[in-house]
């Protein structure tokens, strides 16, 4: 599995022009599944990303992870959007290829099992919509983005 993490003043996901997740401050997480991922590595990658120590701490050094802020009773919430397209292949061509892609089957029971998982670790867990058409707004705190793989 692979997450593309945003560190956010602000985030939401829109679809059907209803907003279906939202978050303060926090992390967006764009996460994407990927052909023979398994639950293992979606737990392994989600403990990973609740201890990435990209917030600043009092003397403004990056020391704190978003459970953290989360103890500390400070806004720190998790927006969890699937996103098929970070498996995307450019190798080849100008069009991306997604064949490294989960199965939208695979996919989806991937996604619901790191939300469920976020949500018995962490107090504040909102989602997009699996497979749905997203329009995803953000204000990137720093900006601060980082790749993580499981």
């Amino acid at each position: 599995m692979q997450a593309l993490i945003q560190r956010v003043r602000r985030a939401s996901v829109t679809v059907e022009g209803a907003v279906v997740g939202q978050i303060g401050s926090g992390l967006l997480v764009l996460l994407c599944a990927e052909q023979g991922d398994t639950p293992a590595q979606a737990d392994k990658l989600l403990a990973k990303i609740l201890k990435l120590r990209i917030f600043n701490d009092a003397q403004g050094k990056m020391n704190r992870c978003v459970q953290d802020l989360d103890g500390a009773g400070l806004h720190g919430g998790l927006l969890l959007v699937s996103q098929f397209t970070l498996a995307a292949d450019t190798s080849g061509g100008n069009r991306p290829s997604f064949t490294q892609a989960a199965a939208p089957e695979l996919g989806r029971a991937l996604y619901d099992h790191f939300v469920h998982q976020a949500r018995a670790a962490h107090s504040e867990v909102a989602t997009g919509v699996f497979g749905a058409d997203m329009q995803v707004e953000l204000v990137n705190d720093g900006p601060v983005t980082i790749p993580m793989r499981a």
